[in-house]
């Protein structure tokens, strides 16, 4: 059996784990304010991207800002328990994913309704930014697959190992929604829904952020 490199579990950066903890907190309450703040977008088959368009866009940019920060807090957090190559491969992802979040806050989306060849420069980047976001879906399969091997994590196992199926189980359904619904055209409009799915990915991922930077904290709290 291959000998488990990972560092003992005080090796954990607590500070960098609340940061992580905190950015994803802020940015479910931003998303949630922006619901009531702009509710000329109907979540119900608006992107929350496009949030970014209206008059307290400021306030999707610095979300979407918050959750990368939470990513990058959680590298810092994790990168002594993770020492295999597994897993800094999920570290890595994460850092991809961090920088996807950074670009889709920076660059602002085109309105869903833009055709493709109408496209702007930002807009474009921003979804290259979603792209790269994507990366959180495997980054969070083998972090907590790897943190759950790990003795010092044991009971944070669960936790772990539930955070991570709903996020993961999330982008397939919102994969697999956006197949069955997506007209022929690439168009979309109030009779194509999609809304509600991206919005549960989304916060599945920011709830997983919190429930892994949490278990850091507690883990850190059993080893002083």
């Amino acid at each position: 059996m291959a000998k488990d490199t990972t560092e003992p579990a005080i090796a954990i950066s607590q500070p960098a784990a609340r940061v992580s903890f905190a950015a994803a907190a802020t940015f479910v309450v931003l998303l949630a304010t922006l619901h009531f703040i702009e509710p000329e977008f109907d979540p119900s088959w608006r992107f929350i991207s496009e949030y970014a368009l209206g008059r307290y866009g400021w306030v999707m940019a610095l979300a979407f800002l918050s959750l990368a920060v939470s990513y990058v807090g959680l590298f810092i957090a994790l990168r002594s328990q993770l020492r295999t190559i597994v897993g800094r491969i999920g570290l890595a992802l994460i850092l991809v994913s961090a920088i996807g979040l950074a670009m889709a806050g920076i660059f602002t989306t085109d309105p869903m309704t833009t055709s493709p060849d109408a496209a702007t420069t930002s807009g474009t980047l921003h979804n290259v930014g979603g792209t790269l976001g994507l990366a959180m879906t495997f980054a969070a399969a083998i972090i907590s697959w790897k943190l759950a091997r790990n003795p010092a994590w044991s009971m944070a196992r669960r936790p772990l190992l539930w955070a991570a199926g709903i996020a993961v189980a999330s982008t397939v359904a919102f994969i697999v929604f956006m197949i069955m619904v997506i007209p022929s055209d690439g168009k979309f409009g109030p009779d194509v829904p999609v809304g509600w799915p991206g919005r549960i990915e989304i916060l599945a991922y920011s709830a997983w952020l919190m429930v892994v930077a949490r278990q850091a904290i507690r883990v850190h709290g059993q080893n002083p």
